[in-house]
């Protein structure tokens, strides 16, 4: 122990880092009456953390290449050792990093501390935003799906209204359209900025330690006893909220990865279709709206840019002298009803500008986008200046030490009346389309697992129905071991097809096809596939359930949907069939089940019901063949988790004993 305290000494003599870090995490003298709200400063530099070293394993195996980024994330998803877990996880944590984010400057909103002496804290958090929204929106670009590459068309596209725009959009592209050059300065740009984003967080943290934390009550520390230590204190509390924090995170990974993101991502980027409803991720969405809601496209730009500008103008434009909203009874209720304005806006972006919403008296939502956009700039430019001069705060605390928060503290039922009222607006439907039916399925849900026979009668239908005009890019023969066949099954199901390749002469020749080997797609390019089928190519079936909205439910229901005679005032098009829950009510696919069309191998005759069932189970395992080892892995992180964190309450509450 001496020979290691000496080499300590030795290297803190000459770099004094661990005196440096004693400072900052024993030493550091810190209010003692911070809530669980400050917990989210910290939860963001471990988020940080997480997603960087997240980022450098996806980035061993990514291919930023427009003919082979997308496979080459679905090969991380399926063939590298918990890839899928590393995947969903810097997917869902770049939403739990926003979140914590936009809690940790909301509580710097309600708490004031942005004001004097940290104006220029609060400056470099919104650096560190801006960092942020720029390496998230380049990251989103990287799977290059659908609304990957529309989303990188749509928002490059807004530096045009510009002088020089064209020069500017060309510039970011590196070409004369979103292709290979802007995918690879974007996979460059996103691999870096994070180490630029933990310079701005260590300048963060040192103007944090030049003057100290706020605190609820938004006085200075007067007295010794205001302060305690940042070690063990908050360093427990820190790691009770991490705890929490993580049983968030880990049901996001584990058991809903998909929540938060958009079907047509799962969709390889096409430039000559575009999605009918393009949006951002749902942190985008805010700005976004402000963006659609205004009609001039040049204003609209600049209102969105000027909507997170104005957060560096925060500290001036407050003129109270109050810091902390407990204290100041109006503009406690005015900041509730911003947050409340963000989150519809939230809605709003998330919605076609053309959406009615008949509940509401015939309100669009592009009227509802410029309420909430007038109102959001308001809180700024109106609310925050005028209160300053007008409101009458109530008397402040001579201490920390003094509790004067227990009767003045009306958060939570802040929090009720917001959840209330977004509860009610995201109930509002503005689309004609039917609802889909909700089938039982045995794979959903937190404990759902395969049915094993379901998979191999809906592998038999996709043997003799499907396979003529779908492939499956993305599943190889050896993975039917999953559904219960074993390794001479799979030898005898692989020699039915046959594959190209090249012999030891080096010319091209048809073999059996191996275990090893990808389901062969029917057709040898895409154009002879578009010859057979009218010019439309028949869409690979490997991520169907994940790239529709509505998953297994929606393709149950196209599969059953076919009716012959279509209702009066609907004309079919020539070759066109009509379908209740295909988008338009017109196909080109005839109906492809009819009854007694497959006999299953154990002698059973299904019904059309049965069979769609099947069969959509076998494409959700195509989807997701990962999903039971991922529940199960799920499981025990949830337990570990739940044992950490009940640990460190008990921890906490007999450490905070000392103090309380």
């Amino acid at each position: 122990m001496d020979s290691v305290t000496k080499i300590v000494r030795w290297i803190d003599y000459r770099l004094p880092i661990f005196s440096f870090m004693d400072h900052a995490l024993r030493e550091y003298p810190t209010p003692r009456n911070l809530n669980y709200w400050w917990n989210f400063g910290s939860l963001a530099g471990i988020t940080l953390v997480l997603m960087i070293l997240s980022g450098i394993f996806l980035a061993m195996h990514y291919d930023p290449n427009t003919h082979e980024a997308f496979n080459s994330v679905e090969y991380i998803m399926r063939n590298v050792n918990f890839g899928w877990f590393m995947r969903y996880m810097h997917a869902n944590g770049a939403t739990m990093f926003f979140i914590v984010v936009y809690i940790h400057m909301f509580r710097g909103l309600y708490y004031g501390s942005y004001k004097s002496p940290r104006e220029v804290l609060w400056i470099l958090g919104v650096i560190i935003l801006l960092l942020m929204m720029a390496t998230a929106f380049m990251g989103y670009v990287l799977p290059w799906g659908q609304m990957s590459y529309w989303g990188a068309t749509v928002i490059t596209n807004l530096f045009s209204v510009f002088p020089f725009g064209e020069g500017i959009v060309e510039w970011l592209w590196g070409g004369f359209s979103v292709d290979a050059p802007t995918l690879n300065r974007f996979f460059v740009l996103h691999y870096l900025l994070p180490f630029l984003i933990i310079g701005v967080v260590i300048l963060h943290l040192v103007a944090l330690h030049q003057h100290g934390s706020n605190n609820p009550l938004g006085i200075e520390r007067k007295e010794p006893r205001d302060s305690i230590p940042f070690h063990p204190y908050y360093t427990v509390k820190d790691l009770f909220g991490l705890g929490v924090f993580s049983l968030v995170w880990a049901y996001f990974i584990f058991f809903n990865p998909d929540f938060f993101g958009e079907p047509d991502n799962y969709i390889p980027a096409n430039p000559l279709v575009t999605p009918p409803h393009i949006v951002p991720e749902w942190y985008f969405l805010p700005f976004y709206a402000i963006l659609r809601s205004i009609p001039n496209k040049l204003f609209g730009v600049i209102a969105m840019f000027s909507a997170v500008m104005i957060l560096f103008f925060v500290p001036w434009l407050d003129r109270s002298k109050v810091r902390s909203a407990a204290f100041r009874p109006i503009y406690k209720w005015v900041f509730w009803g911003f947050v409340v304005d963000c989150f519809i806006l939230g809605f709003v972006g998330a919605h076609s500008p053309d959406d009615v919403y008949a509940n509401l008296g015939g309100l669009s939502n592009q009227f509802l986008g410029q309420v909430t956009t007038l109102i959001y700039f308001a809180f700024f430019l109106l609310a925050l200046p005028l209160l300053g001069l007008y409101e009458k705060t109530r008397p402040l605390p001579t201490s920390l030490s003094t509790p004067v928060l227990q009767n003045m503290n009306k958060t939570p039922a802040m929090i009720l009346f917001l959840l209330f009222s977004v509860g009610q607006l995201t109930s509002l439907n503005a689309s004609d389309t039917p609802p889909l039916p909700h089938q039982e399925w045995s794979f959903l849900g937190p404990t759902g697992t395969f049915d094993r026979t379901d998979l191999q009668h809906g592998f038999q239908i996709y043997k003799q129905v499907c396979a003529t005009c779908h492939g499956l890019e993305h599943v190889r023969f050896r993975d039917l071991a999953a559904l219960g066949y074993n390794a001479e099954e799979i030898k005898a199901i692989a020699a039915e097809h046959r594959v190209e390749a090249l012999n030891d002469t080096g010319d091209i020749i048809e073999r059996p096809c191996l275990p090893t080997d990808k389901f062969p797609n029917p057709y040898k390019n895409e154009q002879a596939g578009r010859a057979a089928n009218n010019g439309a190519m028949p869409p690979d079936l490997s991520l169907m359930v994940k790239a529709r909205a509505g998953g297994a439910n929606y393709i149950d229901a196209l599969l059953t949907g076919y009716e012959a005679t279509p209702p009066k005032d609907i004309e079919l098009a020539e070759g066109m069939y009509y379908n209740l829950y295909f988008p338009g009510n017109q196909i080109a696919m005839p109906p492809p089940l009819t009854e007694g069309l497959v006999t299953y191998d154990d002698g059973s005759k299904p019904s059309i019901n049965q069979m769609a069932h099947d069969v959509v189970t076998f494409l959700a395992w195509t989807a997701e063949p990962e999903l039971e080892a991922r529940k199960r892995l799920g499981y025990k992180v949830l337990i570990y988790f739940i044992v950490f964190t009940g640990l460190m309450y008990f921890l906490m509450k007999r450490i905070w004993a000392r103090v309380e």
